[in-house]
């Protein structure tokens, strides 16, 4: 089914006369490495940008010192959060491979019991299941898969569900059309709000900045309300970080090349006109 920015306006969480930065929702961050610090900076910026109460960063010291430079608001350790955000730019095959700091965050992202976005790195590194969201591009899923790149770009609808189903989370499949599925495949959501040009390095970093806030943001409500978040939520919240990445990525290039960085300017303005407008247009 196709996700259009006025299907992903309803998903975007408001703050109230009553928020607080706990109500408005703590997004739990354990991305990056000594390697690939600028993987940490652009999913906290993300984040910051689409709009949750708080950021709490896990990692190691060069890239903490990177993230607290750029958005110093950021907390650096472990505490109460309402989602994780885990794997960006981490490159291991066990938690005995990280960094302390890492991986105890990474603990903590399987026992917390609270959603989880995964990016591809870390799938093998926590807990799976009904609270967790993965983001794969093609080659990630194939990989998780067992299969070839081509029979997951034939097909990437049913690639999606196959991987889906392999691992009992939410699936978001990374590519010209992002498709998303739940486990049990009664809810398939498409969304193709972005521009060729957004197929850069660190897009996917910034995805998972926005799709962990999202989800934060919306732990923080249902908690509030003695609920909690269903696989068809967190399906509905990762369509709508595609789109809020998407129009973001559109505005940035204006038709050409533009940096990361750009696009995370821009996600304030694509959130307000879904908040607001209830849409968001076609650029802006």
């Amino acid at each position: 089914m196709p996700f259009r920015p006025s299907d992903a306006a309803p998903w975007v969480t408001v703050p109230h006369g009553q928020s607080t930065k706990y109500r408005r929702g703590v997004l739990g961050v354990a991305t990056g490495s000594d390697r690939y610090p600028g993987a940490a900076v652009l999913g906290v910026d993300a984040a910051v940008h689409t709009g949750v109460g708080m950021v709490r960063y896990v990692g190691p010291d060069r890239a903490t010192d990177r993230v607290l430079t750029r958005r110093p608001e950021a907390v650096s350790g472990v505490g109460r959060v309402q989602a994780w955000l885990v794997g960006s730019g981490v490159t291991a095959d066990s938690l005995d491979d990280l960094d302390p700091a890492t991986a105890d965050a990474f603990r903590h992202a399987s026992d917390d019991r609270v959603p989880v976005v995964v990016d591809a790195g870390a799938i093998p590194l926590v807990d799976l299941g009904p609270l967790a969201v993965l983001t794969p591009h093609a080659g990630e899923a194939a990989q998780l898969l067992g299969e070839p790149r081509d029979a997951v770009e034939a097909d990437p609808a049913a690639a999606a569900l196959r991987a889906a189903r392999r691992t009992g989370s939410v699936v978001l499949l990374k590519g010209e059309r992002t498709h998303v599925v739940t486990p049990d495949g009664t809810v398939a959501l498409v969304a193709s709000s972005a521009t060729p040009w957004l197929a850069t390095a660190g897009a996917g970093d910034a995805l998972g900045g926005v799709l962990g806030a999202l989800v934060a943001a919306r732990q923080g409500l249902a908690e509030a309300a003695g609920d909690r978040l269903t696989p068809s939520d967190l399906a509905h919240l990762a369509a709508t970080a595609a789109v809020v990445h998407g129009l973001a990525a559109r505005r940035a290039s204006g038709g050409g090349p533009f940096p990361i960085t750009a696009l995370v300017e821009r996600l304030g303005g694509v959130v307000r006109d879904l908040a607001v407008d209830g849409d968001a247009g076609d650029a802006g």
